[in-house]
Formats: structure tokens, C-alpha cells, sequence
């Protein structure tokens, strides 16, 4: 009995020790996965484009446009006098550096226009849909709101739930998932001919969800990148015309929809 015994006990502690090394590696296994997706994902993030020293400068206004940062939003404003009226609300491209899109904010305010450039968590619009809401929230009128890719998705789903706040959406590059051909808002859609990111297939499959008197205008050697000042993106194909062309469409097509010509 006491041989049988020890040989139980021995077997014991064999099968707890067996145990325990189990455990040791899951643990240490998990304490892997869970530093390498941190790690990915703080590489991820950290990863963006950054705007050029073109885009700083028009950060800082001029004579005619006054230029003020928040927590929520970078603000472009004409004096008084020559303001338009209309208000512009914009969600940046995702991982872009909110900044390189200041010079298209620049010749939007030069215009007449109120600007809104939003600043999105992690650079990303995904994050803070609603971003609107920090603008649009307790003011009596309606919002032209326009972004650009990720930007421009996410400013569509906004629009899509929010119709008294929004008169235009301004597509760049960009398309929305959510149905707009009864929400009582004018669409204006631009992408350039030249554009290697944005997902052609896709854009056409949603294109039916727009309303039916939206306007799409082909910028003629624009690519996708050529709506901000950040550099060449990945995938994307070379511009056949400079990004100030490429922005000066996009002043002139929305400043002759708007009535504002």
C-alpha cells in the first residue's frame, strides 16, 4: 500500500506539474499576441500622412480669412462682411493629417463660405461620426458637409441621419452606404480620373442610393490624393494636373451649385 502510495503521489504532482507548464504557456502565449496587436495597432495608427509646409502656411489664414483651433475642429473665417451665408463642415480623408487639408479650407473661406475642418481621433472619422454635432448643434440652419474618402463615407452616413442639419453633401473621392435618394439633400460627387484608391466597384454599387438629381463631375487628371497636401498616397496613380487645379475644381463646381455664381 505505501509503494502504491508514493507511486500515485508522484503521478500526482507529474500531472499538476504538466498543469501548470499548460497554463505558463497559454498565459505567455496570450502576453505575445496581445504586445504584438498593441504594438500593430499603435504602428498603425501613428502611421499617417502628414501635412506639407504648403498646408502649415495656409494653417495660419491670411488678411481676408481668420483661422482658429479647438479640441473639436480647426475653424476658417471670412470677415464678417464677406461671408456668404453658407456654412461648410469637413471630415478629413482617414489617416490623414487634419492640417493638409487647410489650403482647400482656405480657398473655401476665401469664398464667402464658413469653414469647419474636423479633427478626428486618431485621424480617423470612423471614430467620431457624429463630429458634425459640434458644429450643427444648436444653430438655426442647414450645413454643406463635405469629406474626403473615409472622411466623405462617414460624412454620408451623417447626412443620411441627419437631414435637417445637412442641405449639401459634397462627395471627394468618396461614397456613402446609407440610402439619400429620399433624404431632401443635394449631392455633389468628384473624384479624379486619374484616382488609384477609391474602390470604382463599390462606388457604383452605392451610387443608386444617392438621389436622383446628383451631380458627379470626373476632374479631368485629378488622382486621389490631390484633394489635400500630404504627399502621395499608396496605390494611388500620378495627378495629370497640379492639387491646386485639382482643389480649384472643387471651390468652382461647388460655388456655381450652391447659388453662389
Amino acid at each position: 500500500m505505501l509503494v502504491a502510495d508514493i507511486t500515485a503521489d508522484r503521478g500526482k504532482k507529474r500531472t499538476a506539474h504538466k498543469d501548470g507548464g499548460r497554463r505558463f504557456c497559454i498565459v505567455m502565449i496570450t502576453a505575445v499576441v496581445l504586445v504584438a496587436g498593441l504594438y500593430f495597432v499603435w504602428s498603425y495608427l501613428n502611421n499617417y500622412y502628414e501635412a506639407t509646409e504648403i498646408a502649415a502656411e495656409a494653417m495660419k489664414g491670411n488678411d481676408a480669412v481668420a483661422v482658429e483651433e479647438t479640441e473639436d475642429f480647426y475653424s476658417f473665417l471670412p470677415k464678417e462682411e464677406d461671408r456668404n451665408g453658407e456654412g461648410i463642415i469637413f471630415y478629413p480623408g482617414g489617416r490623414v493629417e487634419e492640417s493638409a487639408y487647410g489650403p482647400l479650407m482656405l480657398k473655401l473661406a476665401e469664398c464667402g463660405y464658413e469653414v469647419y475642418l474636423m479633427r478626428m481621433p486618431a485621424r480617423l472619422a470612423v471614430f467620431k461620426p457624429s463630429a458634425a454635432d459640434a458644429v450643427a448643434d444648436g444653430q438655426d440652419r442647414r450645413w454643406i458637409l463635405m469629406g474626403h474618402s473615409l472622411g466623405g463615407a462617414m460624412a454620408a452616413n451623417y447626412a443620411a441621419s441627419h437631414s435637417e442639419k445637412v442641405s449639401t453633401l459634397v462627395l471627394l473621392a468618396a461614397y456613402g452606404t446609407r440610402d439619400l435618394s429620399d433624404s431632401g439633400i443635394s449631392v455633389i460627387s468628384l473624384y479624379g480620373s486619374e484616382d488609384g484608391v477609391m474602390n470604382r466597384d463599390k462606388y457604383e454599387k452605392n451610387r443608386g442610393k444617392l438621389p436622383e438629381d446628383a451631380a458627379e463631375d470626373v476632374i479631368d487628371g485629378g488622382n486621389h490624393g490631390g484633394f489635400g497636401y500630404y504627399g502621395e498616397q499608396k496605390g494611388d496613380n500620378p495627378a495629370g494636373i497640379s492639387r491646386d487645379e485639382q482643389q480649384e475644381t472643387v471651390v468652382d463646381v461647388l460655388y456655381s451649385l450652391t447659388g453662389q455664381q
